[in-house]
């Protein structure tokens, strides 16, 4: 009994590190669930979720606002090893989010619209939830 539960110990570990690892070969650090505040957006714009991720070998974003559940995806999705741009399509107009990976747990950016630019802080969202215990 005891070589049956260290052997699907072992196979559980291994297979974890595997999976670990080839979510690391994207070579793609800003992949995950990341909490953003833009504090200059209009009302009910201002803060929210960004989620990037890979489907079929191509990068994926998708966001969606606090107080609302449903998720925008992003179109022409473009991520780096440090970089992710994309174009959402909210109240009739294109709005392009650029952003930057400053550090594994930390974003900035912008969302570029007909009025302008507003800026972006974005954090992951482990950390997120981290801070609101403190």
């Amino acid at each position: 009994m005891k070589k049956i539960f260290l052997s699907l110990f072992i196979i559980s570990v291994l297979a974890i590190s595997a999976v670990a690892q080839q979510s690391n070969k994207s070579g793609i650090k800003s992949l995950g669930t990341w909490k953003f505040d833009a504090p200059e957006a209009p009302e009910g714009y201002t803060s929210g979720t960004i989620i990037v991720g890979v489907e079929e070998k191509k990068p994926t974003a998708s966001i969606s606002f606090t107080g609302n559940e449903y998720k925008i995806p992003g179109e022409n999705v473009k991520a780096g090893s440090d970089s992710v741009n994309f174009t959402i399509y909210l109240q009739g107009q294109d709005i392009k989010i650029q952003l930057k990976v400053d550090d594994e747990k930390k974003m900035s950016g912008k969302a570029v619209y007909s009025e302008g630019e507003v800026a972006l802080s974005l954090t992951k969202a482990t950390e997120a939830i981290e801070q609101a215990k403190q």
